[in-house]
This record gives C-alpha cells, sequence and structure tokens, in this order.
C-alpha cells in the first residue's frame, strides 16, 4: 500500500485556543475521503496544515512522501487546493484565470494545458465570459480546472460544493471519481451526506480530535446505533420531547418523519412508550450515515465555549 498522506499527532493552536488536537490521518494513494465536522471543528486547518499552507505546532508525517514541517514547499507543487470561496480572479476571462494559473506554476505547454481543461469541464462555450458573471455551479468548474492545471498527485478541497445546484455537485463529483481513477489522491470536506457516500472512505472530526474513520459502512457499525423510525400526522413534532427523553441519543425529522436513535435499546423503547399508539407507526429501520454523523454532532464539545 502507498500513502499519499501519513501523519500522526497533529496539533494546532490559535492563541489558547488548540483548534487540532492530536489528529492522526493515512490515506492510500488514488482514494477519496470525505472530511466531516462541525463547522469551526478544525477541517480547514487540518487541510491547510497537509499542504504547507500552515505549519503544525506539533506532529510529524509526510505527504506525498514529503516531510510535512521541512518539506512543505516540495508538497505545495504537487498539491492542488480549492477553497471553499471563489478565488479566482471575477474580472478575467475563464481562459485568462486559467493561462494566468499556468503561468504562476510556470508550467510548459501553458495553452494546449488550458485548452485541455478547458474541453474536459466542458468550458468551451464559455471560455471568454468573465469569472464574475457565472453561476456558483460553472464557477466551481473554473476552480477545479485551475486547482488541477498543474497535475497534481494530491487535491484538497475545502467544502467545494456548498451552495451548487444538485446536476452541478453530481458533474462536479463524477469528475473527482475520474481524477482519482487516474491516480489522484482526495481529500474533501463536505456537510453533504450523500457526498460522503460517495468518498472511499471518511474522516470525521469533531472540535479539533478525529473521533472516527472508515468506510461509511464501517463507521455506522461502529456507532452501535438503534435506530426507530416514527411516522403519521405530525410525527416529525416530536422529536423535541423525545431528544429529551433518558436512552434518546438522537432525535431528528427526516421530512414527515422522525429518526429516533441510541445505543441502549431497551432504554431507548422505553424512552418511545407513550408514542407507541396511533396516529404513529413505529419501525426499526438501519442508521444512516446521517443518523450517526447528527449522534456524533450532539456528543461534541465546542473547544471555544
Amino acid at each position: 500500500m502507498s500513502l499519499a498522506i501519513d501523519v500522526r499527532g497533529l496539533n494546532k493552536s490559535f492563541g489558547a485556543r488548540r483548534v487540532v488536537q492530536d489528529v492522526d490521518l493515512a490515506l492510500e494513494a488514488g482514494r477519496i475521503c470525505g472530511f466531516l465536522g462541525p463547522n469551526g471543528s478544525g477541517k480547514t486547518t487540518t487541510l491547510r496544515m497537509l499542504c504547507g499552507l500552515l505549519t503544525a505546532d506539533s506532529g510529524h508525517g509526510q505527504a506525498l512522501g514529503f516531510d510535512i514541517l521541512r518539506e512543505a514547499g516540495e508538497i505545495k507543487r504537487r498539491t492542488g487546493y480549492m477553497t471553499q470561496r471563489f478565488s479566482l480572479y471575477e474580472d478575467l476571462t475563464i481562459a485568462e484565470n486559467l493561462r494566468f494559473a499556468a503561468r504562476a506554476h510556470e508550467l510548459d505547454r501553458g495553452r494546449e494545458r488550458v485548452d485541455q481543461a478547458i474541453a474536459r469541464l466542458g468550458l468551451e462555450g464559455r471560455r471568454n465570459q468573465l469569472a464574475g458573471t457565472l453561476s456558483g455551479g460553472w464557477k466551481q468548474r473554473l476552480a477545479l480546472a485551475a486547482a488541477t492545471l498543474h497535475e497534481p498527485r494530491l487535491l484538497l478541497l475545502d467544502e467545494p460544493t456548498a451552495g451548487v445546484d444538485p446536476k452541478a455537485r453530481r458533474t462536479f463529483w463524477d469528475e473527482i471519481h475520474a481524477l482519482s481513477a487516474q491516480g489522484l489522491t482526495v481529500l474533501v470536506s463536505t456537510h453533504y451526506m450523500d457526498e460522503a457516500e460517495r468518498c472511499h472512505e471518511i474522516a470525521y472530526i469533531s472540535y479539533g480530535r478525529l473521533i472516527a474513520r472508515g468506510t461509511a459502512a464501517e463507521v455506522i457499525a461502529a456507532s452501535r446505533l438503534v435506530t426507530l423510525r416514527a411516522e403519521g400526522p405530525g410525527a416529525d413534532r416530536i422529536a423535541g420531547e423525545l431528544a429529551a427523553r433518558p436512552g434518546v441519543e438522537s432525535a431528528a425529522p427526516f421530512g414527515a418523519a422522525l429518526h429516533v436513535s441510541g445505543t441502549d435499546r431497551a432504554a431507548l423503547e422505553a424512552a418511545i412508550a407513550p408514542w407507541r399508539r396511533a396516529p404513529f407507526r413505529w419501525s426499526e429501520v438501519p442508521p444512516t450515515l446521517e443518523d450517526v454523523f447528527i449522534q456524533l454532532m450532539g456528543q461534541a464539545q465546542d473547544n471555544a465555549a
């Protein structure tokens, strides 16, 4: 197994706040890893330490075979990084932005690479359109083209599809999987559960600490959750009452239905007993990845509090 990322004990503080705490992460080359967690949990800080934009206070390891502390420049040259906010020049066209990126990376065959990137991401009809006039989905394609123009071996994506419509998200993920099939390693932070399920594996960080790791199926199994689903008129409206009952670790509406989860089956059954009556219908369902992450978020303690 060839590891693209292999780091141990990463720590980073800003003032008195410890943002990343003893994070260990190993990721095989060519894999897509979804990086999940509440806002403010240290996802962006971890991504920036991995690619050399931030220096860890302590810890050690390698990315792409280079030491993250001593050889950050080598890692930067081989990494593509797509920020959460669109960061290209809005007063330049698509083609001008990509030509600028090619010059910044001092790439050979710059014009050829730009033409290939535009064709690969379906940007031909818009190559002369100003970036500032693009919709969110087209800006996303442009940003991905710029981040991969220098043919990186590692791609870091910080919530790349926030605010993008479902069709554009699917197109984006099709391209990510195509790049992964060519050997590119991808670490992507996201809040979308359907995107997490499209990753080869996932890592969940809770206010600086990595607390869950594995495939989606492995993370669900490790949670030991029992999930009961309530349907019927007003089922979603009893979430607040049930959430306060002993044995209930999460109670979350799913449309007009309600998922109630806990790890103690007997306590969970006792908690829902007053509502085991008409008009509610109860059934046990397999826990979803969203059930697990709602549970994990409920257990998390904000390290800024």
